[in-house]
């Protein structure tokens, strides 16, 4: 059964359930949308399904920047209030707000 709604929206500030990382939601794909590589790439007791929203991230970690593909039930809110450090977020958002970059303008 594909689900036709996403739990999170562009702009809103999430962190991955397992993983130490967090970032800003810049497109959502509805299903799965990337290559059986990429799927295969993924230890199979860990696979989420494809039938789920995936989210494409500015995401951060202590380490580094980069753009990162997560599955719907890999994430969760991030209610830190803290911004993302990306270097990318200001080309496409502007302030942040309640845990959400607005898209009404970019920052630069």
């Amino acid at each position: 059964m594909l689900r036709s709604n996403a739990k999170f929206s562009i702009g809103q500030v999430v962190r991955h359930r397992k993983f130490p990382f967090r970032g800003v939601i810049f497109d959502i794909d509805p299903v799965f949308a990337n290559s059986d590589e990429w799927w295969e790439a993924i230890p199979e007791d860990s696979r989420p399904s494809k039938d789920q929203p995936f989210y494409h991230l500015l995401a951060e970690n202590d380490n580094s920047y980069y753009v990162a593909y997560v599955s719907e039930q890999n994430l969760l809110a991030d209610h830190t209030g803290e911004p993302v450090e990306h270097p990318e977020v200001a080309s496409m958002f502007s302030h942040l707000s309640n845990g959400r970059y607005s898209t009404d303008a970019p920052l630069n």
